[in-house]
């Protein structure tokens, strides 16, 4: 990796360390340690994810026509208010307001990153930088909230917003770091046109218009609708209601999920590189509904508490292995089928999708997973289904080299040819011919 790339690796991880701290215990926060209830803790949870919708459909042409490096900076600014402001909040209006501020920021966060791997990175060199941006990420979210888990304290409310102004402080590391990345290409889209100088398309009916992208965003929705948005909602409640588990066991079964993602990233992504894109995520399809269908096995079937609990674990793990082949190839993706003039609008244009996902998940999953067991498994196990036949469909729409990368022509690094003496006194005569043309 370059310079600019390490650095913005480095920031991403460091935003994702902060959130880590506070995201896994902001229910019972607002809950518990504020004494504002469930109901209210609701409503942050929902505001936090509501604020995404709002920023993220203006967030695009922003990046397209700034650059992604102020507006990282901004978002990051804006993320370290709302953490202190949070941290600090301890009546309902404050604490709603202070979470929409925050969900505000790390929104924005995301495609400005994206965008900047974009800019740092080749297509040849574009899947590995985003999966180790995946992987660390994950790896930051992880470590962040096992070191929260060790500083939180119920009866201290204080510890709690120790917890935010750690948050805080590494929104603005990422900011300080976002300002000293030095891009290969100026932050502006003037000179972002098509090779034959004809005005470059733009605005979301281009987007539109794009087939091959309006169908990888309902790909990503149903991606992110039938995994991440089942993890903290419909899945859980499953897993207690149904498998019996204890809810303490959710953090092992989550931990699975993680290890399985940080130690299996590398491994399948010499796996998937050299593979078509469209089919990985076509495989990501096939073992999302085989984890479905050890769920129901935990849940529906009649084996003991140790085989169920055993069986739950093991569909967030399979949920981890098919993360892991899904972060090497959509994010990528969408870069590649972004017109250079609207590579921030693709990816705030994906964004969205998957935070709508994740709005709807739980709403649509809770509910189920708590009391509709058999139809909650079957219904999920079809839309991991559904994923393998979006993939495949997809894939006709692509070109080659947007499906294999692997393909893309790489320029020669020869700069000279040594001949044999016997074959020095033949090349002039080879070559006049040639000269000629």
């Amino acid at each position: 990796m370059g310079a600019a790339l390490r650095r913005i690796q480095l920031g991403s991880a460091l935003s994702a360390f902060g959130l880590g701290f506070t995201v896994p215990y902001l229910y019972v926060y607002v809950a518990q340690v504020r004494d504002l209830g469930a109901g209210t803790a609701g409503v942050v949870l929902a505001v936090f994810a509501m604020a995404a919708l709002a920023v993220l459909p203006f967030t695009g042409r922003a990046i397209d026509r700034r650059g992604p490096l102020p507006v990282l900076v901004a978002a990051s600014a804006i993320a370290t208010l709302g953490a202190i402001a949070l941290g600090l909040s301890s009546g309902v209006t404050a604490s709603v307001l202070s979470a929409a501020v925050l969900g505000a920021g790390t929104a924005v966060m995301q495609p400005a990153l994206a965008t900047m791997l974009v800019w740092c990175s080749s297509t040849a060199t574009r899947t590995r930088a985003f999966a180790m941006q995946f992987f660390l990420q994950n790896l930051g979210l992880g470590v962040g909230g096992l070191v929260g888990g060790q500083i939180v304290d119920t009866s201290r409310p204080e510890s709690f917003t120790l917890l935010f102004l750690i948050e805080a402080a590494m929104f603005v590391v990422l900011g300080v770091i976002a300002c000293t990345v030095r891009l290969s290409r100026a932050p502006v889209i003037a000179d972002a046109r098509p090779a034959d100088g004809s005005k470059a398309p733009g605005g979301m009916r281009a987007l539109l218009s794009h087939r091959a992208m309006v169908q990888l965003c309902v790909l990503g929705f149903v991606l992110f609708f039938a995994c991440y948005g089942q993890f903290e909602s419909g899945l859980a409640a499953y897993g207690t209601e149904a498998a019996g588990m204890q809810p303490s066991t959710l953090g092992i079964a989550l931990a699975a999920n993680t290890a399985v993602i940080v130690v299996a990233q590398f491994v399948v992504l010499r796996l998937v590189e050299r593979r078509r894109r469209s089919r990985v995520i076509a495989s990501v399809g096939l073992i999302w509904a085989f984890a479905w269908i050890v769920a129901g096995y935990a849940g529906l079937g009649h084996g003991s508490q140790t085989m169920a609990t055993a069986a739950m674990i093991s569909t967030y793990a399979l949920f981890g292995l098919g993360e892991s082949m899904l972060s090497p190839t959509v994010a990528p993706l969408v870069a590649d089928l972004a017109p250079e003039s609207m590579v921030g609008q693709y990816n705030s244009a994906f964004a969205l999708c998957k935070q709508l996902a994740l709005a709807v998940g739980p709403a649509v999953g809770g509910p189920m997973g708590a009391t509709l067991h058999g139809p909650y498994i079957v219904t999920f196990v079809l839309f991991s289904l559904g994923i393998t036949v979006l993939a495949l469909r997809l894939g006709r729409r692509l070109t080659p080299v947007q499906d294999q990368p692997s393909l893309e022509t790489v320029p020669s690094r020869v700069v000279a040819v040594s001949l044999p003496d016997s074959e020095s006194g033949s090349a002039p005569a080879a070559s006049a011919p040639a000269a000629a043309r």
